[in-house]
């Protein structure tokens, strides 16, 4: 049988392949017999030792304990991940995993860094559902900035409009914004909502993001579609932290934002309403 081998500098998932095969066979293990071992089949092994497949934190971690790694396929994930992003994102996913802090203001949609599973596969699948189990992985595993022992602190103002815009469904919106609820608590992920009350604001040219860092100049970035725009010129980045500051300012606070989410969450994407839309389809039936 022919075996596939990689290149382990073609790109980080090839690497991370080549490393799971040489220490697979150093433990004079075939891939089924892996498989049994951490609960996976040997074609899903197999997949990855080939560069066909993602791998997630869970089989990482299954991995690098069942051949004794020194968690080397867990510590290798993040850059096989940031990887896969698009190329015009990869800077994004690059910024964020250095800086210690994030601000961000979200015109539309609730920032990524934020995205339930479920509410993030339903954006990434709009007009396109290649791949969208590996880039709803992509997506989520952002997230896990905010595990690291020292994690950014992240600011965030979410338009109003976020709250009510129905992605996904009452079910998968009921999802999101309790979500956003769990970070109350929370003194590194802070967020606050941008009322509708506020008529103009500092915010109406668009959504945009400030990285701080510990020992680099901050960078604003922006988006276009298909296209992002980082910089790090001083007049740019003084001119959006003054926006910033002047929509902090504006938003609600922290535990008004927080009173707000769960009130719409309650009131327009509750189970009660779940209840009545149910109620009205079968009349509507019955006619």
């Amino acid at each position: 049988m022919y075996i596939t081998t990689l290149d382990p500098g073609a790109s980080p998932l090839d690497y991370y392949g080549f490393e799971l095969r040489r220490y697979r066979e150093a433990a004079s293990l075939t891939q089924r017999q892996l498989g049994v071992i951490i609960n996976y089949t040997g074609s899903m092994i197999g997949q990855i030792e080939t560069a066909k497949k993602l791998p997630t934190i869970e089989f990482s971690r299954a991995v690098d304990a069942a051949l004794n790694t020194g968690g080397l396929l867990t510590r290798l994930l993040d850059l096989v991940l940031r990887s896969q992003l698009p190329a015009w994102f990869r800077q994004v996913g690059e910024l964020e995993a250095r800086a210690v802090e994030i601000c961000s203001f979200e015109a539309l949609m609730i920032h990524g860094l934020l995205q339930t599973q479920e509410y993030a596969r339903t954006v990434l699948g709009t007009l396109d559902r290649t791949n969208l189990d590996d880039r709803t992985a992509v997506r989520m595993a952002r997230q896990r900035i905010f595990e690291k022992q020292e994690p950014p602190v992240f600011w965030v103002i979410l338009s109003e409009a976020a709250l009510y815009l129905e992605i996904g469904g009452r079910k998968t919106m009921r999802g999101q914004l309790a979500r956003l609820l769990t970070y109350e608590n929370n003194p590194r992920v802070n967020i606050q909502i941008l009322p509708f009350a506020a008529g103009t604001h500092a915010g109406l040219q668009g959504s945009f993001n400030v990285y701080r860092f510990a020992n680099d100049p901050s960078v604003v970035y922006t988006e276009s579609y298909r296209s992002g725009h980082p910089t790090a010129n001083p007049e740019t980045v003084k001119d959006c932290s003054l926006r910033y500051d002047h929509l902090q300012a504006t938003a609600l606070s922290l535990r008004d934002s927080a009173a707000l989410i769960r009130r719409v969450m309650e009131e327009r994407y509750g189970e009660q309403r779940d209840a009545e839309a149910d109620s009205v389809a079968e009349v509507e039936l019955q006619r």
